[in-house]
């Protein structure tokens, strides 16, 4: 399991609003994304490096606005996140933001590639606070 956790100066909406459209996502997190932004939604997110893009498909189990969000990647994705399951939880915390993220499942098990997964999301989510920041 991948914890991380970060303080967003910025409301609970953008941090949100980052997570869940194709516009806030690739700002932070891939090349590319298609979201359909409601319980049972499809999400498509293209990530990686230049060289080495894959596209991460998954269905959005929980959706509860400006606060919970879980992402289930499915089995046949050609990325890391093949079969696994990613939660956001959103939090207000006086004039900034808390989000809480949790990436699990057996392929996270694999020493490699839970600390090669750990690192991608340790510098998506600075990107993502940088860019809500600067806004």
């Amino acid at each position: 399991m991948i914890r991380r956790q970060i303080s967003i100066a910025a409301s609970p909406r953008a941090v949100w609003n980052a997570l869940t459209t194709p516009e806030g996502l690739v700002h932070w997190l891939g090349a590319e994304a298609r979201v359909d932004p409601r319980p049972g939604g499809r999400i498509v997110v293209k990530v990686g490096t230049e060289g080495a893009m894959v596209e991460e498909a998954g269905l959005l189990h929980v959706f509860r606005p400006t606060a919970k969000l879980e992402i289930s990647w499915d089995k046949y994705s050609a990325g890391p996140w093949k079969n696994t399951l990613t939660q956001f939880q959103v939090a207000r915390d006086g004039g900034e933001t808390i989000l809480n993220v949790q990436h699990l499942g057996a392929p996270l098990e694999d020493e490699a590639l839970r600390t090669a997964v750990d690192v991608a999301w340790k510098k998506a989510l600075l990107t993502l606070r940088d860019g809500l920041e600067q806004a």
